[in-house]
Order: structure tokens, then C-alpha cells, then sequence
């Protein structure tokens, strides 16, 4: 039986991409499995007995507990002796890719569902680029969500091709086609309407993820105020925690606040319920490792736009399943939310198609199958040498 360790910086990653994929791995009978995050008592509670956590306190964002954290994983990966150490998240990864190599870990991989830096200018950037450098080369093997962001680290000459490739189409996790069921798409849309009085009639755009300026939110708030100004039976719906500061407007933030037919649901753990009540699926973000929601939006038949960036571009396909629009481009996101909701045949035909793609090349259950022969044969070849 192999001994595996997964590391993330918080909870809420592990149970949205990890969880599963644990659950299936468990039930080959091949693996032991460990987690490693900040502490959260309630997760703990929530994890299936075959699985071992060992909290180790960690924060997103760069703090000085960082090197106790480090020092905590090298005592745990030298003690437990795992045949893989797997993580993800960039404060995580940097600890645990460290203390890994430290503690004589043959297997080390660096799963990559996103890119810090990207998102960040001077000095800032910099050093997280030299971060990202740091990981990857402590690494024994860099897998990235998604075929953009490989291209994109490679031309950066943030790791070599040897080193790093793809799992089937990309994705962390893939998407439920079990807990996206189409099916029931009809019902959910009617009870989520109910819930937040909208007219069965409306046009609803829907934008999943965290509320802030790196996920496009100003551009979707003004696109969305030129939209409803045109349109009085169009609506968005913001599913998602509020993470306000200064790099939102606070103009556009006070006008989807003030306004009736922007709905902020807050975070949701049936998601798939508000997908179903929506029309259309907007993801304007500067920044992504892939965009699952994209996939999932797709799963329950709904068309995308998203901004023409590495990850999300291999989640849709452009004029097929959705459109591809500027990052930044308040225009380019305006026109297509526009024709969207201008054509009921174009969001029926698109989201058919979306259906479909999602289907053919992002079920979990498949994607899963090529994740466990992955991390067995990294775990033979490591023991081989």
C-alpha cells in the first residue's frame, strides 16, 4: 500500500478538489491517505475515518509562521516516510515542497491549479514568480489544470517539459455529472427562482467564485449596470463570498448593491441548484488555474463567457460552447452578455453543445480512473530508482 500525503493551505481546497478523488483512490485499496491544511475542526469531524489529518497552521498570503509550518511538515514527512507528498495552493506548495525534498520524499508533486503572480505587478510579482520557481524546482513533478497555463510556465521557463505535463483534458477534479444532473435542472430552476422572487421569464447571468477585482468583477458590474439599464427583465446572481477592498469600485460595488435584480447568494455548497435557475454563466476573471465552474456550468447545459485566459480557454470551446471576450474589456463582455441574451436559440444551441463537451471530456469518474494510474506510476517509477 502507498503512503500518500496531501497538502493544501486551507480546508476549503481539500474538500473541493481533493475529497473525492481520496474517496476513489481509497476505495482501490492501494493507498493510505493523509491531508495536511490549516486546522478546522469541523472538517475534521466530516472526514472519513480512513483518512488522516494532521493540521499544521497555515494562512493564504505570505506570513512569518510560515517557517514554523515548514519545519512542522518536515517532522511529519520524515516520521511517516510517504511515498508521495502532492500539493497545491502557493503558501502550501512552498512549505511542503521544501520540507519534502528536505525529508527525503523520492516522489513530489506539485499539482498547479493557478498561477499567483500573474495576477500581481512589481516587486510583488517578482517575488512570487521566484516562489513559483522555487516549488517547481523542488519538484519532482509539475501537473498543471490546465494545457494554457503548461504552455504559458514553460515559455516562462518556470519548469521544463520533462517535468511537467496534463491529465486527460486538465481540470482539478473534473465535474459530477452525479451532482450536475441536467435532469433535474428544471425543478432546481424553479426553486431557486421561487427563492429570490425572480420571474420564471427573466434572463438570469450567473457569476460563481469569490467577489473581488481579480475575478473580473468590475467589468462584470458594469457590463451587468448597462445590461439591466437596457433590459428590464435581466438579472444577476453573484454565488460567491464578498471579499470587498479597495481594488473594487466603489461606485459599481454600491449601484449591484442598491440594485433589485442583482442578487448576492453568498456561498453555497449546491451550487449546481443556482446553475440550473441561470441562463447564462459569466467568468470575466484576470486570473484562473482552470475554471471549474466552467465545466459544471457547462455540465447542466448552461453557456459560457469567459475571459481569453490560460485555463478557462480549455474548459469551453470559443463560438460553441460559449464565447471568449478581452481581460478587462468591459466592451467585449458587454456585446457578448448582450447577444446571449438576445438569442434564446443561440443559449439552447450553445448550451446543448456545452452539455456534451462536458460530458465527453471532463467526467470525474473517468478523470479520476487517469488520476490513480498517474500517481502510481509516479509512485513505482520514484521507488524504482
Amino acid at each position: 500500500m502507498f503512503k500518500v500525503c496531501i497538502v493544501t493551505t486551507v480546508s476549503m481546497t481539500l474538500k473541493a478538489f481533493v475529497l473525492d478523488l481520496a474517496k476513489a483512490m481509497a476505495r482501490t485499496g492501494d493507498f493510505e491517505l493523509h491531508f495536511v491544511c490549516d486546522h478546522d475542526d469541523d472538517f475534521a469531524l466530516m472526514l472519513p475515518e480512513y483518512i488522516h489529518y494532521h493540521p499544521i497552521s497555515m494562512k493564504r498570503g505570505i506570513s512569518l509562521g510560515g517557517f514554523k509550518a515548514a519545519v512542522e511538515m518536515y517532522k511529519l514527512f520524515k516520521g511517516e516516510k510517504f511515498d508521495l507528498v502532492q500539493y497545491s495552493t502557493p503558501n502550501a506548495a512552498c512549505y511542503a515542497s521544501f520540507a519534502a525534498k528536505l525529508a527525503g520524499v523520492k516522489a513530489r508533486l506539485y499539482c498547479q491549479w493557478g498561477i499567483a503572480y500573474v495576477g500581481f505587478y512589481g516587486l510583488k510579482r517578482s517575488v512570487f514568480k521566484i516562489m513559483e520557481k522555487m516549488i517547481c524546482h523542488n519538484s519532482t513533478m509539475i501537473e498543471p489544470d490546465s494545457f494554457g497555463n503548461l504552455k504559458f510556465c514553460r515559455q516562462e521557463k518556470i519548469y521544463t517539459t520533462e517535468k511537467s505535463k496534463v491529465i486527460w483534458n486538465g481540470s482539478a477534479s473534473g465535474v459530477s455529472f452525479e451532482k450536475f444532473d441536467i435532469s433535474r435542472r428544471e425543478k432546481w430552476f424553479d426553486e431557486i427562482r421561487d427563492k429570490y422572487c425572480i420571474p420564471k421569464n427573466a434572463k438570469v447571468f450567473i457569476f460563481i467564485g469569490r467577489i473581488t477585482r481579480d475575478k473580473g468583477v468590475n467589468e462584470l458590474f458594469e457590463a451587468s449596470q448597462k445590461i439591466l439599464r437596457k433590459y428590464n427583465d435581466a438579472y444577476l446572481l453573484m454565488v460567491g463570498n464578498v471579499e470587498k477592498n479597495d481594488s473594487i469600485s466603489d461606485e459599481l460595488f454600491g449601484w449591484a448593491q442598491n440594485e433589485p435584480r442583482v442578487i448576492f447568494a453568498g456561498f453555497t455548497s449546491e451550487v449546481e441548484k443556482y446553475i440550473a435557475a441561470s441562463d447564462v454563466y459569466v467568468l470575466p476573471s484576470y486570473r484562473e488555474g482552470f475554471g471549474s465552474a466552467v465545466i459544471e456550468a457547462e455540465a447542466m447545459g448552461v453557456p459560457v463567457i469567459v475571459t481569453n485566459i490560460p485555463g478557462p480557454t480549455d474548459a469551453m470551446k470559443e463560438e460553441v460552447t460559449g464565447f471568449l471576450v478581452k481581460k478587462g474589456s468591459v466592451f467585449e463582455l458587454y456585446n457578448a452578455m448582450e447577444k446571449l441574451y438576445c438569442s434564446e436559440e443561440l443559449r439552447s444551441e450553445m448550451g446543448k453543445n456545452a452539455f456534451e463537451f462536458a460530458l465527453k471530456g471532463f467526467e470525474q469518474k473517468a478523470l479520476f480512473e487517469k488520476i490513480i494510474d498517474d500517481r502510481t506510476k509516479i509512485i513505482e517509477k520514484s521507488l524504482s530508482k
